[in-house]
């Protein structure tokens, strides 16, 4: 059984964040490259699953239309917020403090080689865990994520090289949902975005989702978990 490494980055910046998740990867492709090589000494690296909440910001994905954001830099910069265009698929999204961002550094050989298979496993862990709140979440057709209805509880975006993959999931728990009339979300203007705190009407603690996630990302993709403090911690903003 493959085993996952668990490190919560508490709040951290957006930019040290994806650069800590490039590190890793390559880390990860690094060993993959040399095994096969037949050069490579040791013990291989875990795959690493990176819990953070972000000071607000907002990222465009590769494939994405930067008309979806609604605002000016200077008007982010005023609302505290900023700006990034990113390496994942998928169009625009914004994060910040009380939404649980989880980025799964998985080497997919040691799972299975399926995209599309990878995201609906990211999909069903946070449809399990809004089961455990009494909330009926799904997918909805051609549009990646969990949704509630027609309003999206959770945003995914990924990227994979060579089967290892970074990015992940956006689970809005308590997050500040004014900040999303900013943008027009994940390019979708027809349906809203909701919280887990906005649908039970009450708010619901991030440390509390965190087990959770945990528990079902073991079941969904069977691993072994271990939490892990030493990948560097990041200075929070």
């Amino acid at each position: 059984m493959a085993v996952l490494r668990i490190t919560d980055l508490g709040l951290a910046p957006y930019q040290e964040t994806w650069d800590l998740q490039k590190t890793i990867q390559q880390k990860l492709i690094d060993e993959k490259v040399s095994v096969r090589k037949g050069t490579f000494e040791g013990e291989r690296s875990d795959d690493v699953l990176l819990f953070v909440q972000h000071p607000h910001v907002y990222t465009l994905g590769k494939s994405g239309d930067v008309k979806n954001l609604l605002k000016t830099e200077d008007e982010l910069a005023s609302a505290n917020a900023s700006f990034v265009k990113i390496d994942r698929g998928g169009d625009i999204t914004y994060h910040g403090p009380g939404q649980l961002v989880g980025y799964p550094i998985l080497d997919l050989d040691r799972h299975f080689t399926d995209i599309h298979k990878y995201l609906r496993y990211l999909e069903e862990v946070i449809i399990r865990v809004c089961a455990e709140y009494g909330i009926n979440a799904g997918r909805s057709e051609g549009a990646t994520g969990v949704w509630v209805g027609h309003a999206k509880v959770c945003a995914m975006g990924i990227k994979c090289s060579r089967w290892v993959t970074m990015h992940g999931f956006a689970l809005n728990v308590s997050t500040q949902l004014d900040y999303f009339s900013n943008i027009i979300p994940c390019g979708i203007s027809d349906k809203k975005v909701t919280s887990l705190s906005e649908l039970l009407n009450r708010y619901v603690s991030l440390d509390e989702v965190k087990e959770k996630v945990i528990k079902n990302f073991a079941d969904v993709f069977n691993v072994t978990i271990i939490q892990d403090d030493n990948i560097p911690h990041l200075q929070s903003e």
